[in-house]
């Protein structure tokens, strides 16, 4: 049986809280971007074929509102209301991605890692 969704799209609704250190997508519209997505899929007919899907964090706060679709793994972002027809055209209709909507990694915050132990005896 074949897949029922030929492509997702991931619009991350997460919300923080008012005081956090971090923006959140939500905060930022994604929620209306969402809805504009699912609406733009249905008006098209396509909505039973990509699936405009609501996602947890995805670790892109600093570039939200954040879009991922798959199985192209093409992140957007920042994403507003008026880039939805837009990513919808071009990238979900015509299949091409909308390179001045790509996410530019440069800006997302990295979590602090901690360095990694050594398992090599230390030489003295």
């Amino acid at each position: 049986m074949a897949p029922p969704y030929r492509r997702h799209v991931f619009i991350c609704t997460n919300r923080r809280p008012p005081d956090a250190p971090r923006q959140s997508c939500a905060a930022s519209g994604s929620e209306a971007i969402r809805d504009a997505f699912k609406k733009a899929l249905a008006k098209r007919g396509l909505n039973q074929e990509i699936r405009a899907n609501a996602s947890g964090c995805l670790e892109a706060c600093e570039c939200g509102p954040s879009v991922v679709v798959y199985p192209e793994a093409v992140w957007y972002g920042p994403v507003s209301l008026d880039d939805v027809e837009t990513i919808v055209e071009e990238h979900l209709v015509g299949g091409r991605p909308v390179e001045r909507l790509r996410m530019d990694f440069s800006k997302i915050r990295k979590p602090a890692e901690k360095p990694a132990e050594s398992k090599l005896p230390t030489v003295r």
